[in-house]
């Protein structure tokens, strides 16, 4: 008993280390974070996160090869760490500004960049997941393309967000370009990375799948805290957050509703 559950501990540690998800992770963390008097906190941060999942991946995969994102996460927030501490008070100034777009940027040219070499970064923790024997099914690629192109996307919005908060705005806490904006962005590829392979195996099977009503609920039930934050922290605008509680409100119930009836003819089926 006791080895089996040992082993089914260790079969849970490889799936969440097999998620690019989890890959991303101290991108989205240190994205979020940084900011004015907060870079060094950030960079810390992302890079312990960083070391703790390359160690769990070499003791769970032994003699497995390093992933593209594992050599950017460690050269990255390294880099950043030693910059940081040499750095003079202008210059760290300048980093607390604008390294979070540098990374959101970085994160969407290794995006990009891996799927012009047609090797899409998530496809190294798919491969580890699937047989060999379906690696090169155009379905299967096409599909980490898509999930890669999200998350190239995602961060891509971010930077743009940020940049704006920066050098347009003059306020990089500015709560929608530093946080509602990147955090929708990030929630809506995540949600894209489950619901999109959810709909290929549909598909497969010749069943509906999931539709575009329970891609968007989570973003719907984000309009709420979201009208909350405004509320709270931009009492400027306090008819703005008023307004997305209630639409997120209104919208959530509407998506749950057609997103229930979609899957009806397929429990009926069932």
């Amino acid at each position: 008993m006791r080895t089996q559950a040992h082993g089914n501990a260790a079969g849970r540690v490889s799936d969440i280390l097999e998620n690019p998800v989890v890959g991303m992770s101290p991108w989205i963390v240190f994205s979020l974070l940084v900011g004015p008097g907060r870079f060094e906190i950030a960079v810390g941060i992302a890079l312990g996160i960083t070391l703790v999942l390359v160690a769990a991946a070499r003791v769970v995969h032994r003699g497995s090869s390093w992933k593209l994102l594992e050599l950017a996460d460690v050269v990255f927030f390294a880099a950043l760490a030693v910059i940081g501490a040499l750095a003079s008070d202008g210059t760290l100034r300048w980093l607390e500004t604008y390294a979070g777009e540098v990374a959101s940027l970085t994160l969407t040219a290794i995006a990009f960049g891996s799927m012009a070499l047609r090797m899409p970064f998530t496809l190294q923790y798919a491969r580890e997941q699937t047989d060999p024997s379906k690696w090169q099914n155009p379905v299967f690629l096409r599909t980490n393309y898509m999930i890669t192109g999200a998350w190239g996307l995602a961060f891509l919005v971010s930077a743009l967000a940020g940049g704006l908060g920066d050098l347009v705005l003059h306020a990089p806490d500015n709560i929608w370009t530093a946080w509602i904006v990147p955090v929708l962005a990030i929630v809506a590829a995540l949600r894209f990375t489950v619901w999109y392979p959810e709909v290929v195996r549909a598909r497969a099977r010749g069943e509906p799948g999931p539709g575009r009503a329970s891609l968007l609920l989570p973003l719907a039930g984000l309009l709420v805290p979201i009208g909350i934050a405004v509320l709270v922290f931009d009492g400027g605008v306090w008819w703005l957050g008023a307004a997305l509680i209630v639409a997120g409100a209104l919208l959530t119930k509407a998506l749950q509703e057609r997103s229930g009836a979609a899957a009806e003819p397929g429990r009926r089926l069932g």
